[in-house]
Parts: C-alpha cells; structure tokens; sequence
C-alpha cells in the first residue's frame, strides 16, 4: 500500500521537522513508534505484493480449470430427441450412465409432487407397473419416448 508507506514517511520527516529531542522519555518513545510503524507498513506492502502475486496465481488456475471443463463437456453429447441442444438443461447430467450394484442402469429423476429425487432402474419400465414416490407415495407419470435405432440393449422398445 504505496499510500501508507508515504503517510508513514511524512509523519518521520514532520517528526524530524519538530526537532523533538531525542534524548527525552517523550522523544525516545516517539522514534521508536515511527520505526514500529515504518515495520507494519513495510510489512503490509509486501503482504498486498504476494496477495497480488496469489490473485493472479488463482485467475491463471481458474482459466485452466475453465478450459479443461469445457474440453470435458465439450465432447459429450446432450442432445434432445429432437437432435438439437437441450437449452433448458443446463445441469451435468451425471447419473445418466449409472449401474447399480446388480449391472442394472437406473437414472434419477425428480417427483412431481414431492420434488424430492427417485432412482428409477430400466427394468421398473419394462414391467409397465406404476412407479411410486418413496417420500409422498404419489405416483409418478412418465413420458418416455424411445428412438427406433437405440441400442441401449434393453427390451423397452415396442414390438411390432
């Protein structure tokens, strides 16, 4: 702090203009305050140095992390069904390929009357039995519509 480290330099030189002497009790006590003081603002210049020095420190690092995040993203493919982006979801969809602790994929989703999140598991669709909330016991609807050429592997497709 250039500011403080000139304050501190005017009150030794405005001290100095005093003639205050510096043999007395009061004049002793004084010199030795304004070298105190010329210590904390020294001290405070090179603390805001490496603070400036850390901040720059962080924006790099933030700036890579940035860049490998959107390298990461950038090669998954989100699209809707009806091939485009999916604007409205600006969530990471991270439970979209999960396995359970049989093999069996489920995905998350988040109950309409409750707002509370229910794993859902494949093979609870294929049973076409109503899927019940845990929390609120309210059944959840679904509107699923499956593309002809999925190849998920799982038998949820219409039979012709």
């Amino acid at each position: 702090m250039d500011n403080l480290s000139k304050k501190v330099s005017y009150l030794k030189g405005y001290a100095d203009g005093l003639e205050i002497n510096a043999k007395s009790e009061e004049g002793k006590l004084l010199k030795k305050m304004l070298e105190v003081i010329d210590e904390i603002a020294q001290t405070v210049d090179e603390l805001e140095f490496k603070q400036d020095a850390l901040d720059e420190s962080l924006a790099d690092v933030e700036d890579e992390l940035s860049a490998i995040a959107d390298d990461f993203y950038s090669n998954m493919d989100f699209a809707d069904d009806n091939g485009g982006d999916d604007e409205d979801d600006d969530v990471f969809m991270d439970n979209y390929d999960n396995y359970d602790e049989d093999g069996d994929d489920y995905f998350e989703i988040q109950c309409p009357a409750c707002g509370e999140d229910v794993m859902i598991d494949f093979d609870m669709l294929d049973d076409g039995n109503e899927i019940i909330c845990p929390n609120c016991h309210e059944a959840i609807e679904l509107e699923i519509e499956f593309d002809d050429d999925c190849d998920c592997g799982h038998d949820h497709h219409e039979k012709d």
